[in-house]
């Protein structure tokens, strides 16, 4: 595998926004090729959290607002979010949106979704979280109306097509939809999970006709990227590798991952 990607996951908590912003122009000038925030609407979101919100927990920013900011602050690496709640936002909607960061951003735009999980967020704003099946469901139709509008609506989009990314791991619902949907998929989890997830993807891509090798597939990390680490997934099947990083922002890491690819896997 010779074309591999990195990418940082920016957390848009904690923070204030000038220093999210600054992170944001820091890392795209350390050159990776990828810059996420993430959709969630309550800060301090890890389970180990206390709930209701604390007021502790600090700042908090919205995710598509931000990434009508990221466009505008970034000129040359693709933004998205990983990875957008099918639930928080009426799809027909969403692809308006998501159309318009496309265009703000001159085709940079990467539409990551999801099926929701986390049920204290669904209830501190008011959405329905019912099952994990319903989720699913919704997040399938939603990718239906998505579409059906980007082909519509006008403008259409800069990119065509707006690549979209399926974020999961779930092996009877989620990796199918990704095999029927995704122009990228993602997921976490250790180099060997990470490639048992692949192998299950390879099999739902057979049997809905799809060429496994037209998905992306990518992986979010923390902590420091050693290089041995990384090499393993991308043994595993990861051709992206993204690294979340939350405030204070410190960009070593960040450097060291570029630095990695730029070694291993330069671009030709």
């Amino acid at each position: 595998m010779s074309n591999i990607r990195v990418g940082v996951q920016l957390a848009p908590q904690n923070t204030t926004y000038a220093a999210y912003a600054k992170a944001v122009c820091e890392a795209e000038s350390l050159g990776v090729d990828t810059i996420f925030n993430w959709d969630h609407l309550i800060p301090g979101w890890l389970p180990k959290k206390k709930h209701p919100p604390d007021p502790d927990w600090g700042n908090h920013f919205e995710a598509w607002t931000l990434l009508a900011s990221m466009a505008t602050l970034t000129h040359r690496a693709e933004i998205g979010c990983l990875v957008t709640c099918i639930s928080y936002r009426n799809p027909a909607l969403l692809s308006n949106m998501a159309k318009t960061v496309d265009h703000i951003s001159n085709g940079r735009l990467i539409l990551g979704l999801g099926a929701g999980w986390y049920e204290k967020e669904y209830r501190e704003y008011g959405f329905l979280f019912g099952t994990a099946g319903e989720r699913l469901k919704s997040l399938e139709n939603g990718l239906i109306v998505i579409k059906e509008r980007w082909a519509i609506d006008k403008p259409l989009p800069v990119r065509q097509a707006i690549p979209i990314l399926i974020g999961g791991g779930g092996e009877r619902v989620t990796l199918r939809i990704a095999a029927q949907y995704a122009d990228i998929w993602n997921c976490g989890g250790s180099p060997k999970a990470f490639k048992h997830k692949c192998a299950v993807l390879d099999g739902w891509c057979e049997k809905v006709g799809r060429d496994p090798e037209g998905i992306e597939r990518s992986v979010v990390i923390n902590g420091a990227p050693e290089a041995a680490t990384c090499d393993r997934y991308v043994t595993a099947g990861a051709g992206h590798i993204i690294l979340n990083v939350n405030a204070p922002w410190d960009m070593n890491p960040v450097e060291q991952l570029v630095r990695w690819r730029d070694q291993n896997y330069p671009k030709s």
